[in-house]
């Protein structure tokens, strides 16, 4: 191995182009999914206190978006509604409603942006009075079995509106099993699967909550179905048995704290790996920029890179516009 000065590690490193050149990590466009909150009514834009510079809109607003997105390189978005209160129930019904919030956006952005990919969230905590992913027993618990048969009817709703990815976000056990054989049953072969795999039950989420109308509704915590922060290991499992069970690809969230599990999740399995950069982590970038703690855009793709880095083929952030617009040529 070469030596000082012979090997001179700044060589490099010495100019742009250079540094260009030498990348081993690229982040682009591509490389970016847009979460969107989307609300009820016509004309409506909510902005969230607690996200910053992110607001609720209505279908027609969430369509807008979605050519926003387009235009921008970006080649998916996610939804997530914000369920009127006076149709949140105890069973979840109305995530089994064909004309529900999230299937009128649905196909508001396939009719606005056909060629934009639609990823669409499945779990019944937008839709239940009590907050939780599934189905809860008289003690509290979340049911898993009666569960799973609610989010596979749930995404053949969403299927059948247009989706193009099922994002299961419950950590119910088999439930990809379950809606892959019924995707496959209703001819929808080409539906993807991007299974929640390592989700954890992490203090990150708040902001999320406030966004789909949950946090004030959620009775105790989701500790017995989101994973442990302290495991590891119980990550790799959980991947290995949503892969079996025929998905697609597989998500870690939440993500810069969680950077440990992407690595080692592409590294043992060689599949795309996805991370979302979720509410708590938006929320921290904005005040640390606004408080003069760091420069904004590079807070910003300084992060997305590392997740690149990681060897994440993609990444969930609110700031996937603001971030796709920065790297456009």
């Amino acid at each position: 191995m070469s030596h000082y000065p012979a090997l001179r590690m700044r060589r490099t490193r010495s100019a742009p182009w250079s540094r260009r050149m030498h990348a081993e990590t690229v982040l682009s466009p591509a490389d970016l999914i847009w979460p969107l909150f989307v609300t009820d009514g016509s004309g409506v834009e909510e902005p969230i206190g607690s996200l910053p510079g992110v607001s609720r809109w209505s279908v027609e607003g969430i369509a807008a978006r979605a050519r926003e997105a387009a235009a921008a390189g970006i080649p998916c978005v996610a939804l997530f509604p914000n369920t009127p209160h006076d149709l949140r129930t105890e069973d979840g019904r109305e995530a089994l409603n064909p004309d529900n919030l999230m299937c009128r956006a649905i196909r508001a952005i396939k009719d606005a942006v056909p060629d934009i990919g639609v990823l669409t969230d499945v779990a019944l905590d937008p839709y239940t009075a009590h907050g939780h992913d599934g189905l809860v027993d008289d003690a509290g618990y979340v049911l898993n079995d009666a569960t799973a048969e609610m989010l596979v009817a749930q995404s053949l709703n969403q299927a059948a509106a247009g989706a193009d990815v099922i994002a299961p976000s419950d950590m119910m056990d088999g439930r990809i099993s379950l809606i892959r054989a019924a995707l496959e049953d209703a001819g929808h072969h080409n539906v993807q699967i991007m299974s929640y795999a390592a989700k954890y039950a992490s203090a990150f989420y708040g902001p999320f909550r406030d966004a789909v109308g949950s946090r004030g509704l959620l009775k105790g915590d989701k500790k017995t179905y989101q994973m442990d922060p302290a495991n590891a290991e119980e990550a790799l499992r959980e991947v290995a048995l949503d892969l079996d069970e025929g998905a697609d690809s597989v998500m870690v969230k939440p993500g810069l704290p969680y950077l440990d599990i992407v690595r080692r999740v592409k590294e043992r399995f060689e599949v795309p790996v996805f991370a979302y950069q979720v509410s708590g982590e938006y929320a921290m970038i904005e005040a640390a920029a606004a408080a003069g703690a760091g420069d904004r855009d590079a807070l910003i793709l300084e992060t997305l890179m590392a997740f690149k880095r990681a060897g994440c083929s993609g990444v969930l952030s609110y700031h996937a516009l603001h971030a796709a617009r920065l790297l456009q040529p």
